[in-house]
């Protein structure tokens, strides 16, 4: 089965709210193995969703409908659905009971238009809508299947769940399931990546790769299908694990995370601190990691320095590597982690230094940045990076890196113990 949503409101088009009812229906849909190949909004607009359904009638045999059940004129999805399949309109008796119930519970006037609520296609299963008062409708007609659901998320939702999805799955007989798991890797670009496992794209059948670059960091999806989900899983596992044995170095979490939270898991996990010594960040790196429960437990402190007098006079960055290096140097870098680390007696201390923009500084050029990593006395890490972008993505992407790099420091001294 190969669905196609069609979500229809002019409201949506006009960007007054998002098309969240396309989103849920997607991720149920593919729990019991129906593909969804189209996504597609349509405005109040008779000869327009008319067109819109032909187009999902040539290439779809699932064509599942959100919004247009109401009681205006704008509300025309069934009309125009009738209309296309030559079939009365008629009134559910239940419906029609239902929404005669609620005026007389919340005791007003019912005027008349909302009888078209209680009209569902002729022949159709009705599926009762116990939110709300406009029920849905599902049906066959010439080998497609058309299921009509309200465009309200709040009854749209448990409607398609308790009466959508049991439908289709006992009138289609739908047993497979399809499974889906989410890579995230960092520090490596989403070419570079496609280029590491070409051959594992190149040979995909089930399950099946697909990358997407996003905010500086790279997604794969891997989407498995078969009837029995362990089954599924494992196709998944064995796939992950021939990924990350090219790539692995650059992966940092599963599913719907940050690099950031990740961070803060492997801190709390070890049991270490950190402290953040920050010129070119401004304290963004810090502010970060605070975001998450438990911080005051892991980030000890900071220090924003942008100046070289703070550099100096606070944090302790000698007078020396300053005048013959510059603040923009691995060795002030350097110089930042360690004195950070021993003010505030945390595991960890790292330092940003830079060049952001929008003009070079101290002959450096805009995107050039260091990080320095101190861990528990061990030689000082210095990280040099050459960025491109505006100035407040650079700043983001260091303080992204910076959490890589804090990942990676502590996984590799792990992998040596």
């Amino acid at each position: 089965m190969n669905a196609e949503i069609i979500a229809v409101g002019s409201e949506l088009l006009l960007g007054q709210i998002a098309n969240t009812n396309a989103q849920f229906i997607s991720k149920k849909l593919a729990e019991i193995g129906v593909n969804v190949f189209y996504h597609t909004v349509v405005g109040d607009n008779a000869e327009r969703l008319k067109h819109t359904i032909e187009t999902a009638k040539k290439r779809s045999n699932c064509i599942i409908f959100t919004g247009g059940l109401g009681p205006t004129k704008d509300d025309l999805t069934k009309e125009t659905i009738a209309r296309i399949l030559n079939k009365r309109l008629v009134i559910d008796e239940a419906a029609m009971k239902n929404i005669e119930d609620f005026f007389k519970r919340t005791k007003r006037t019912m005027s008349e238009n909302n009888r078209k609520q209680a009209l569902v296609l002729e022949g159709s299963t009705v599926l009762p809508n116990h939110y709300g008062m406009a029920p849905g409708m599902a049906l066959e007609a010439n080998g497609i299947t058309y299921l009509l659901m309200p465009g309200v998320p709040k009854e749209m939702k448990p409607m398609f769940i308790n009466y959508g999805v049991p439908f289709l799955q006992y009138h289609y007989g739908l047993k497979e399931k399809i499974i889906s798991r989410v890579l995230r890797f960092f520090g490596i670009g989403e070419s570079q990546l496609e280029t590491d496992i070409e051959d594992l794209i190149d040979q995909q059948t089930n399950p099946t790769i697909a990358p997407l670059a996003k905010d500086g960091e790279v997604t794969l999806r891997l989407t498995a299908k078969h009837e029995d989900e362990s089954t599924a899983l494992k196709l998944i596992d064995e796939t992950e694990k021939k990924i990350l044995s090219r790539v692995g170095r650059y992966f940092y979490g599963h599913g719907e995370t940050s690099i950031q939270e990740q961070l803060m898991k492997l801190l709390k996990e070890k049991q270490y601190t950190i402290s953040a010594a920050e010129s070119l960040t401004g304290g963004l790196f810090s502010e970060q990691l605070t975001h998450f429960p438990g911080a005051s437990n892991i980030v000890l402190g900071g220090i924003v320095c942008y100046t070289n007098e703070v550099k100096q006079h606070v944090l302790g960055v000698s007078e020396e590597t300053l005048k013959t290096k510059g603040a923009v140097s691995s060795e002030c870098a350097k110089e930042m982690a360690e004195n950070i680390k021993k003010l505030t007696g945390s595991n960890i201390g790292i330092s940003f230094t830079g060049v952001a923009g929008p003009d070079p500084s101290e002959g450096k050029e805009v995107g050039t940045v260091y990080i320095g990593i101190q861990f528990d006395d061990r030689p000082t890490a210095v990280f040099e990076l050459h960025l491109s972008g505006t100035r407040e993505g650079i700043r983001h992407r260091t303080a992204n890196y910076g959490c890589y790099y804090v990942m990676n420091v502590i996984k590799e001294m792990e992998n040596r113990l």
